[in-house]
């Protein structure tokens, strides 16, 4: 996780500008629309991998509250200048939060850099109250994103600073493999969508015409979609 902290050490300076701008801006709030559903929106939320602090500032538009977690001392302190919320700087891996403190987690575009995804489901269990729900976003394993990594790779050999532009090992997720995360850490009310097909890397030209079909890929052909958003409730007894 360490290089994953570095490149983002890197890159906050630039985040903005791919998120939160135009077409960027666009894709991000779609993808957040559907982490949005699934959460209370007046409660107290954890944001993993808050990044930037865009989808603590959304979450805080409802009257929530939030605490983010990065591990990029970078990203955290322009979270903490968006939001002016507490912000710690630390793994999802090993959430250093007491047991039942949140209503809700999310976690919106973060999840693929995981190295123990079940172990992080699970504390996002322990740290929830009963009744509680969590919401994420990451990218799913489709024929796009599997050209993903070798892209990653070059772009790094030949130093581009891109925002998610450094060779890891990425996880992609089919949607069994994540429900079987959230079931296997004991939620239920488990719900996994495949969305986005209109995607930031895209040219404005082509991103504008995925943009109009992208109502028709995601309830007809999903598997199209490069994201998923995934949920599910923490029971109350």
């Amino acid at each position: 996780m360490t290089k994953v902290a570095t490149h983002y050490d890197q890159v906050a300076d630039i985040y903005d500008s791919r998120y939160d701008e135009s077409g960027g801006n666009t894709y991000y709030s779609h993808i957040c629309s559907g982490v949005m559903r699934s959460l209370p929106k007046d409660g107290k939320l954890l944001d993993l991998g808050c990044g930037t602090g865009l989808f603590m500032e959304r979450y805080l538009r409802f009257g929530g509250e939030v605490i983010g977690l990065d591990i990029s001392r970078n990203m955290i302190v322009r979270a903490k200048e968006r939001t002016n919320s507490d912000v710690t700087l630390g793994t999802a891996e090993h959430l250093p939060f007491k047991d039942n403190t949140f209503d809700c987690v999310s976690s919106v575009l973060a999840f693929s850099y995981l190295q123990d995804p079940q172990g992080t489901v699970g504390d996002i269990y322990r740290v929830l109250k009963p009744g509680g729900s969590v919401s994420i976003c990451t990218l799913g394993k489709n024929v796009f994103t599997s050209a993903v990594p070798a892209a990653h790779k070059i772009g790094e050999k030949l130093h581009v600073k891109s925002v998610g532009m450094v060779s890891i090992s990425e996880r992609y997720y089919k949607p069994d493999e994540l429900s079987d995360l959230l079931s296997n850490a004991g939620f239920t009310d488990i719900s996994v969508k495949r969305r986005s097909f209109a995607h930031v890397s895209l040219s404005p030209s082509l991103y504008s015409i995925a943009k109009k079909f992208e109502p028709l890929v995601e309830s007809k052909i999903p598997y199209l979609a490069f994201n998923m958003c995934a949920s599910g409730v923490k029971p109350k007894n």
